[in-house]
């Protein structure tokens, strides 16, 4: 997991979003439900934590993305484009 131990930025694509609420099942201390069962983060800046990326893995429409708070360096998924 890149980035351990750091700080991660953390973002939901709201459009892609199905509300299955697995990410606030794996991080309840970084998910949230909203009425129309849309997840957002708690903190859109957080510490790296085991629970956030398994939260993210879990997504089953990918709507989570990690990077490394300093270098947009991406976390999860693997493989998408570094912020600029």
């Amino acid at each position: 997991m890149s980035g351990e131990g750091g700080r991660w930025r953390v973002r939901v694509d709201r459009g892609l979003c199905v509300g299955s609420g697995m990410c606030a099942g794996n991080a309840p201390e970084a998910f949230a439900l909203d009425a129309g069962r849309r997840s957002r983060p708690v903190a859109e800046e957080t510490d790296a934590s085991g629970p956030l990326f398994t939260a993210a893995e879990s997504c089953p429409v990918e709507a989570i993305t990690i990077s490394v708070l300093d270098t947009g360096e991406p976390v999860f998924p693997p493989d998408f484009p570094p912020e600029e």
